[in-house]
């Protein structure tokens, strides 16, 4: 775990971060010092894709964390439906009894899987959030009031939560020495990513902006958190002068060499109900389901 403590600027969170190692993903939770009310962003189930096993590690490391604390959790988030892993929001929404939320724009991204998966069922299924974040909404922690802003690009239904001096800013960056995260899921575009980017580094040089994954490039330790003076200064993908038209060039090159995340046609059906496994049957037998010949292999 790394710890961020607030700075001195009004309404500056204290920041948990927890690392996932087996897809490199970033877990938060954030906390208003004063009242030790808390959001969790982002949480993990783990998952086998080799066994089709799922457990709940590295939710209950947060969990065991949040009650050394003693925070009162109000809000579990995500930030989009995950590709890379699997949700544990509904797990610990029901362990803490707090409101689970993601942007609406959810429901388009239902309605693309859904396609996908063959499976209609899948699609406008509101239900599974308490809430569904339109951009420029703001809701509460504790104290803290947090902003909500749509951050398409790497999906159409991600948003960034913008909480004081700290910005959850998911799959749009990554650290400075490894740039961006890739627009070429369904409903992805660099070009908006471009411009997801930009609307965050126009916030304030010290600004601290937390990312979704890292993947220890070059066998460094793993980081999560640059201010924004810094990805102005070294980001390989967007440091100051260089274009929109470079950026786009760049990623989309560098997109198409990259294959599927291994867990992505699993995860899509999980996140898309919300961090809710395929339901058994009425056996207790549950299965996934995979497309076949929907996308083009990386060979």
């Amino acid at each position: 775990m790394q710890f961020f403590a607030a700075s001195n600027r009004p309404g500056s969170p204290d920041v948990a971060a927890f690392y996932e190692e087996a897809s490199g993903s970033w877990q938060y939770v954030v906390i208003d010092p004063a009242t030790k009310s808390a959001a969790i962003i982002d949480p993990v189930l783990d998952f086998d894709p080799a066994s089709g096993a799922t457990w709940t590690a590295s939710a209950d490391e947060i969990a065991s964390f949040v009650t050394e604390q003693g925070l009162n959790v109000v809000w579990v988030l995500d930030t989009h439906p995950h590709a890379d892993h699997f949700s544990a929001a509904p797990y610990l929404a029901e362990r803490f009894k707090a409101p689970q939320a993601i942007g609406k724009k959810v429901l388009e991204v239902q309605n693309i899987w859904a396609d996908l998966y063959a499976d209609d069922s899948l699609k406008n299924r509101p239900e599974y959030w308490q809430r569904l974040f339109e951009p420029g909404d703001t809701f509460g922690i504790g104290g803290l009031t947090a902003h909500v802003i749509l951050s398409t690009g790497h999906t159409l239904a991600s948003v960034s939560y913008v909480i004081g001096d700290a910005v959850f800013a998911h799959d749009t960056f990554m650290v400075p020495d490894s740039g961006t995260s890739r627009a070429d899921f369904p409903g992805g575009s660099s070009a908006e990513l471009w411009d997801s980017l930009q609307t965050i580094l126009a916030m304030p040089e010290d600004t601290r902006i937390f990312v979704g994954h890292d993947y220890q490039k070059g066998g460094r330790e793993e980081a999560c958190m640059a201010t924004v003076a810094e990805h102005k200064a070294s980001n390989i993908h967007v440091k100051d002068g260089i274009s929109k038209e470079e950026f786009i060039e760049t990623r989309d090159a560098r997109d198409a060499t990259l294959p599927l995340p291994g867990r992505m046609l699993y995860a899509l059906q999980v996140n898309i109900r919300g961090g809710r496994l395929p339901e058994p049957d009425d056996k207790g037998r549950a299965v996934f389901s995979i497309p076949v010949n929907r996308f083009e292999p990386k060979l």
